[in-house]
């Protein structure tokens, strides 16, 4: 993908522009807010054209009158041996910078996981998964807070949902999506044989409040005593919230706080999230059951990634990259490597695509 001098023309302009209005002092209230993303968005593409254009107008110097004397000449034509050998990296970069953003790209994200086929192994696999993203979270300097979560007999999770707060959360983690797949020897199995189990994760980027407008007369508000592993500290009072959304058919559960205020409140804050993910799926013209094709059934056979204890191996099916440092994985930090493969590969294709 090659941008023409006239394209990087356009983008110092129109980036001079902002920073003129920003300065001006005259824009208030939505205005400079609007143009504050404007600039925040567009610093990077005019920094990375900047180098560009620096780049192509001392090429295009050295190259036009040879140095008649020999020292000099020979120095020009290193100078433009190295122009011409790091100017592709350079533009690559620009490219990059100029692909079309998801809106949703610099929001927060609820995480959701549950356990798949597998049992009591699949829900101790929910847990681990669980851990490695809330590692992650704290090595990327994001919050990571529990919004609810049933937990199962052996210390696993059935499911557990949990928001995740910080810069960039859900373009680093929106391809975690899909079916995870382990191998491994559960401790319960006292004949050493290696079982396969699966859970499901979703990340889904979090809606403001104006993004998803949920009239009163579309809810239905369910109270109960909690009951189960993830509530017994709270069973004792009515303080569990069921709310279904009534058009969609929606249900969600949270009964890990004490006070039902506390409980209403974050399942509202789930179930504007998942409406939202239904909104933003129409809008991009994806299929009907767009979250269902995302996490697939939570069958062994369906994985976007598997877990190979005996080997201490994770491969990521969808690009083919085996990496033998599984602990380092779950430990969290290890699992950056696996992300910003998947978020390189996005970019080569998107790139390819606009260059057809």
């Amino acid at each position: 993908m090659t941008i023409s001098d006239a394209r990087l023309g356009q983008i110092s302009h129109r980036f001079a522009e902002l920073e003129a209005r920003l300065a001006s002092g005259t824009l208030e209230g939505p205005d400079f807010v609007a143009a504050s993303r404007d600039y925040a968005e567009l610093e990077p593409v005019a920094r990375a054209a900047a180098d560009v254009a620096a780049m192509r107008a001392e090429l295009a110097s050295l190259s036009a009158t040879p140095d008649p004397d020999p020292d000099m000449r020979a120095m020009a034509d290193e100078e433009i041996a190295r122009l011409r050998a790091d100017l592709p990296a350079v533009e690559h970069r620009l490219a990059v910078a100029m692909l079309p953003r998801d809106s949703a790209d610099s929001r927060p994200a609820m995480l959701e996981i549950r356990a798949g086929t597998g049992g009591d192994e699949a829900g101790l696999f929910a847990a681990d998964l669980y851990r490695m993203y809330e590692r992650y979270a704290a090595d990327q300097g994001w919050r990571i807070e529990m919004i609810s979560s049933n937990s199962s007999e052996v210390g696993g999770f059935k499911e557990v949902v949990a928001n995740i707060a910080g810069t960039g959360v859900f373009a680093k983690l929106k391809f975690e999506s899909g079916v995870h797949r382990v191998q491994r020897v559960p401790v319960t199995e006292s004949g050493g044989r290696i079982h396969t189990s699966a859970a499901t994760v979703a990340v889904l980027p979090e809606p403001d409040e104006v993004d998803v407008h949920i009239e009163d007369k579309e809810l239905k508000f369910d109270i109960y005593r909690a009951s189960g592993a993830g509530g017994q500290h709270v069973n004792t009072t009515d303080s569990a919230v069921r709310i279904t959304h009534l058009p969609t058919g929606l249900v969600v559960i949270c009964q890990d706080e004490r006070s039902q205020h506390k409980n209403k409140a974050k399942a509202l804050q789930v179930l504007r999230t998942r409406l939202y993910d239904l909104k933003r799926a129409e809008a991009q013209g994806a299929e009907a059951e767009a979250r269902k094709a995302m996490v697939g059934s939570g069958d062994r056979s369906e994985r976007i990634r598997t877990y190979n204890f005996p080997q201490g191996r994770v491969t990521d099916h969808r690009i083919n990259l085996t990496l033998h440092r599984l602990p380092e994985i779950l430990e969290g930090p290890g699992l950056g490597e696996l992300i910003d493969a998947l978020l390189a590969e996005d970019q080569a294709k998107r790139l390819a695509a606009i260059g057809e």
